[in-house]
């Protein structure tokens, strides 16, 4: 196998309404702006997305902006931050998270700031990073994990030809303890 520091993985990728690319230095005053908007969606799954539990700092979000980057570098997760090609607002972050470079496989995750909800772009960026999985990565599986109870996410999974593969019974905790279920969503090379 090719080390995976040895991948041409593009730092930037474009839809028809967005620009995704790789978070760099500065990026955090816009994640945080997203984040603070978006926190109380956020908080109605904390066991998919316990970092949202804490309370948000712009040198918190500029941190993860610049781990992320780091991270991508040494292709231990491939995030991006997607822009809203005409204005530059931030609208959401995604990314192909977890790589397994042994088979290839990785999970695609994602969450999309309030005021840009409900207008495709969650389905827009994802669909470009499953290109970016199967025809440059050459992955032969892309999952994605979802709360039971986050319909809005599991139909996004469906529209991109994702099929479910199990429900995981109490799977996730949040951070008071309480279980949930995760739905397992995939879809293959062929």
């Amino acid at each position: 196998m090719t080390s995976p520091l040895l991948l041409d993985v593009p730092e930037q990728l474009q839809t028809d309404r967005l620009l995704l690319r790789v978070p760099r230095a500065g990026d955090g005053v816009a994640v945080h702006a997203a984040v603070v908007e978006t926190l109380p969606l956020l908080r109605a799954f904390p066991a998919s997305l316990p970092w949202a539990m804490f309370p948000p700092s712009v040198a918190a979000s500029e941190s993860w902006c610049r781990e992320r980057a780091a991270a991508f570098l040494l292709r231990k997760d491939l995030p991006f931050l997607a822009f809203d090609r005409f204005t530059g607002e931030l609208v959401l972050a995604t990314g192909l998270h977890r790589p397994d470079w042994q088979i290839p496989r990785l999970e695609l995750g994602y969450w999309c700031r309030a005021s840009r909800q409900r207008q495709g772009y969650v389905q827009e960026a994802a669909g470009a990073l499953l290109g970016l999985a199967f025809e440059t990565l050459a992955a032969r599986r892309v999952d994605a994990f979802c709360d039971s109870d986050n319909t809005r996410s599991r139909q996004v999974c469906e529209r991109l030809g994702m099929a479910l593969e199990a429900v995981l019974r109490n799977h996730r905790a949040t951070p008071d303890g309480v279980v949930g279920d995760s739905c397992v969503y995939a879809i293959t090379r062929g």
